[in-house]
């Protein structure tokens, strides 16, 4: 959907050109330690995605018992959910290796046939 703000050209805050991002700097460049320091951490870039987003509507039970737990919380109800799965998933497949496989007939079931 297309914005139906009307834009205002700022001549103090003009919009930036391809040069001025070819001009930038790295903040690590510019700014002190003391400063940088006040930004915190930051997380590197993923190596390879490893979630996906998704938005779901939980009970407030659930959501308070999570976060109780502090930091983590989500990465919480992400480890309890993987258990509830592969016990799931032991129960329907005997060996996650033969997943899909046919089981082989036995020489006697065979000869039956």
């Amino acid at each position: 959907m297309v914005s139906r703000r009307k834009v205002v050209d700022d001549p103090e805050n003009p919009e930036w050109t391809a040069a001025d991002f070819a001009r930038a700097k790295n903040p690590e460049e510019v700014l002190s330690p003391d400063v940088l320091s006040a930004f915190g951490r930051k997380r590197g870039p993923q190596r390879a995605p490893k979630k996906v987003p998704v938005s779901i509507r939980l009970s407030p039970e659930v959501v308070g018992f999570f976060r109780k737990k502090g930091r983590g919380w989500q990465s919480e109800i992400d480890t309890t959910l993987k258990k509830i799965v592969l016990r799931s998933y032991k129960r329907t497949h005997k060996d996650p290796a033969q997943a899909g496989k046919r089981k082989a007939i036995s020489p006697k079931r065979a000869a039956g046939r």
